[in-house]
């Protein structure tokens, strides 16, 4: 017991402050990539409602796509294909030397990127629950689109598709896991080098179990708390 509690202690001995600092990195990817994903799934699922065929076939040639990858392979086509491609676009533009695609943002644009397609969907489905009547009533009363869309349909998308990305966003806080093989301090790959080192990996891994556990349901916590609040304005009629 007293060699457990000086692996897990803060300092020297212990692996407590950099299993500390892959919490904070996880949860500072998977913030950053929520309001992206987010704004990106939005603009899909507006994009598949869309009058203008090309828009359309767009927007569901984009969530085909990741939503048919795996999230493994999204990541490392992000992260050496981007590089790749910037490097070469450096080099004609005359550049010398080598540039390297953070890990951090790689991360949030393949985890966004993935994310931001399964949302699309999420949107969608609550675009279709709202009656079509709530429009033509603002249209009628003077209102333009984007006032019908910031007064009278964003407030009920909100609250019906709230449960399925609040399902979304527990995804997203597992999946931030990926980026260890990256090269990203996240909590898998700070308790993986504490396992290899020390040669206590149930130890380690049992506490990275731990802490998705926890970070999972304090989230449960804050989201069942929002959309109680959110749910509060009553359905859409």
């Amino acid at each position: 017991m007293d060699r457990v509690l000086t692996l897990l202690s803060f300092g020297r001995e212990g692996w407590g402050d950099d299993i500390a600092a892959g919490v904070l990195v996880t949860i500072s990817l998977a913030l950053a990539t929520l309001p992206f994903g987010l704004v990106v799934g939005f603009t899909v699922a507006l994009g598949k409602r869309s009058q203008d065929a090309a828009l359309r076939l767009a927007a569901n040639i984009y969530t085909t796509i990741f939503r048919g990858l795996p999230e493994l392979l999204t990541l490392f086509l992000v992260y050496y294909g981007a590089q790749i491609g910037v490097q070469q676009l450096w080099h004609l533009l005359g550049g010398t030397g080598g540039i390297e695609i953070n890990a951090f943002v790689a991360g949030m644009v393949a985890l966004g990127a993935v994310f931001s397609s399964y949302a699309s969907e999420v949107f969608l489905s609550a675009f279709r629950a709202i009656p079509a009547g709530q429009y033509e009533g603002a249209y009628a009363i003077g209102l333009s689109r984007w006032l019908t869309m910031r007064f009278v349909i964003l407030p009920q998308l909100i609250r019906v598709a709230l449960p399925g990305l609040s399902n979304l966003w527990l995804i997203l806080l597992k999946e931030t896991a990926l980026v260890s093989v990256i090269g990203l301090s996240d909590i898998l790959r700070q308790t993986g080098i504490a396992s290899r080192v020390t040669k206590e990996a149930f130890l380690f891994f049992g506490i990275a179990c731990l802490l998705y556990l926890v970070l999972a349901m304090l989230s449960s916590i804050v989201l069942s708390a929002i959309e109680r609040r959110v749910s509060a304005g009553g359905a859409p009629r």
